[in-house]
């Protein structure tokens, strides 16, 4: 799978290109797009959404865009997921840091696309272990991360540790950066190009884990 990061520029910016890399997932962060209204979008006063999927489909792909939403003044960040043309869904951001400005949605979502089933993680949902618990549990063949500025390392270490942990290989799109881990925690990409591309590997491996622990405690019957 060839994975396209577009960590620089607008989304429209890149949409205008007349030339493109070719990749079967382009990504981009949250700088990308602009705030999208779902009023605004339903009664056709914008097209943001539109154009997602126009690109998508002029350039047979998938393409995964993060944005800033707002549902009748009700703010998140969320993640929205085209394939070929079509809009398979809109990913929000599940966990929420001392209050601030975005809300929280539900549910944590696995996009069956062309190239594969995409786990997206969304922006700090990256601190939180569970979400990438879940994704692999869900069977996520590779988990996409889209994120705004970098603070440093710490992302990047959390990447290969979920990578590691949950056997599943991670990818993180930010403003000015991208990075990749594979399932052995080991960082497989890294650049601060505005567009950069990485050849993504597909790996599954499993392992019997036993634990040993208190509880589930049931009594013997008797008396037969």
């Amino acid at each position: 799978m060839r994975i396209c990061f577009v960590t620089g520029g607008s989304f429209e910016d890149y949409a205008g290109r007349s030339v493109r890399e070719r990749a079967d997932v382009v990504c981009f962060p949250f700088h990308a797009l602009e705030e999208v209204s779902y009023e605004r979008e339903l009664k056709g006063e914008t097209s943001i959404f539109e154009d997602v999927a126009l690109l998508s489909k002029e350039e047979k792909n998938i393409v995964v865009c993060g944005c800033y939403t707002d549902a009748r003044g009700v703010k998140r960040k969320s993640v929205v997921v085209s394939d070929r043309g079509r809009i398979l869904g809109v990913s929000d951001r599940v966990n929420r840091l001392d209050g601030g400005e975005y809300g929280c949605g539900a549910g944590i979502k696995i996009f069956d696309t062309g190239a594969g089933k995409l786990g997206i993680v969304v922006a700090e949902d990256l601190y939180f272990p569970r979400v990438a618990e879940t994704l692999s549990l869900c069977g996520a063949e590779l988990i996409l991360c889209i994120f705004e500025e970098l603070e440093g390392t710490l992302e990047q270490v959390l990447m290969r540790a979920h990578a590691f942990c949950y056997g599943v290989p991670v990818c993180v799109c930010a403003v000015g950066y991208a990075q990749a881990s594979d399932i052995g925690g080991k960082l497989r990409f890294a650049s601060p190009k505005n567009c950069c591309v990485y050849d993504f590997e597909r790996e599954q491996e499993y392992h019997l884990v036993e634990t040993r622990r208190r509880g589930f405690y049931r009594r013997k019957r008797t008396g037969f």
